[in-house]
């Protein structure tokens, strides 16, 4: 019978003539997606800044847009008023920010962003974490990397060490990000 399949003793039936649905979610997701990338560091510049750069660098090899980068220091207040201003003047659809995930004195992006979103992805910081397992074992516990929603957007904040910015962008953001987008925009 067309559309059937028969699978372990239970007969599933997909859409005729479609895959599954997140497939076609997928199949529907902006392509070229207007982003920003915010460093929070105490210690980078433009000159120095790898991780920033390796952000820019995959989204624009994937075909984004850049509309705006920022460094800014690991203080809450100006990491706050940053993200509020440029969500609500920036035309960014995702923001990306690096750095401040730990758990030091010093490490307060989390804070600032955990108390912003206003819909969380937990599912991001959760595959995260068990991809940073995988590769450098238990202290991928330390990492308070997160997703979800703000004014619009979609922000994600990720470690800012250049493989956890290679890890969440190449296994989770880039294959996903316009998938979220077009269901955030539903």
């Amino acid at each position: 019978m067309a559309g059937h399949y028969h699978s372990q003793g239970h007969e599933h039936q997909e859409h005729q003539g479609q895959g599954p649905s997140h497939l076609q979610h997928k199949g529907h997701a902006p392509k070229t997606i207007r982003c920003m990338v915010i460093t929070c560091s105490d210690t980078r510049s433009e000159k120095n800044d790898i991780s920033g750069s390796l952000i820019k660098d995959l989204l624009t090899a994937d075909g984004h847009e850049i509309v705006g980068y920022y460094i800014v220091k690991d203080e809450p207040d100006d990491i706050k008023r940053l993200l509020t201003h440029r969500s609500r003047e920036d035309s960014a659809q995702v923001i990306i920010v690096n750095g401040g995930t730990g758990i030091s004195q010093r490490d307060s992006t989390f804070e600032v962003i955990d108390a912003l979103l206003e819909k969380r992805l937990d599912g991001f910081g959760e595959l995260f974490r068990y991809l940073s397992f995988k590769e450098i074992g238990s202290s991928a516990m330390i990492s308070r990397a997160t997703a979800g929603l703000f004014q619009g957007k979609v922000i994600f904040s990720l470690p800012g060490s250049e493989p956890a910015v290679q890890l969440a962008m190449k296994q989770l953001i880039l294959p996903e990000m316009g998938h979220i987008v077009g269901e955030m925009n539903k």
